[in-house]
């Protein structure tokens, strides 16, 4: 249990950090755009080696609906101790993947209160996602909405080479 609450506190000051340092660089139209960059690529290096460590024992995936369906359940467990409540798909390479109590906006508030803060505590989440993806072959694009906090969906849409 410290782990979780360890980890949600070193992301909440990894997102604040990055972003009292570009606001003191000045730039503020850049600002939010480049932190969201830095914070996505930092989970895409982490989501890279974690999905490693993961599937070092398992075997391989029949298709890519396998591999979303193991990010679901296998790979979301191991970092956030809970399956994604939801995963839905229209087969042609777009998937949805919902959690109604995302661990690291719960923190923040379960009302509408901070909705418009929301995305910059989502990016190292797009980023992880991404990486796993990427170590297992598919090449993506990640985004992440929330309309009702503490409810999240990433969208992920794989692209076809």
């Amino acid at each position: 249990m410290a782990d979780d609450s360890l980890f949600e506190f070193l992301h909440m000051e990894i997102v604040s950090h990055i972003y009292k340092e570009q606001e003191s660089r000045g730039d503020h139209e850049k600002e939010r755009g480049t932190c969201v960059s830095i914070l996505e690529c930092m989970g895409f290096r982490v989501g890279q080696g974690l999905i490693e460590r993961i599937t070092k024992d398992s075997p391989s995936f029949k298709d890519e609906l396998d591999v979303m369906k193991f990010l679901c359940k296998d790979f979301w467990i191991n970092i956030f101790k809970k399956q994604i409540d939801n995963l839905r798909t229209n087969h042609q390479g777009t998937y949805v993947l919902q959690d109604n109590r995302f661990a690291l906006i719960t923190q923040i508030s379960s009302g509408k209160q901070y909705l418009e803060d929301a995305p910059k505590y989502l990016a190292f989440s797009c980023g992880l996602l991404r990486g796993a993806l990427s170590n297992l072959g598919l090449e993506s694009v990640v985004t992440a909405e929330v309309s009702l906090m503490p409810a999240c969906k990433f969208q992920v849409v794989i692209q076809k080479l």
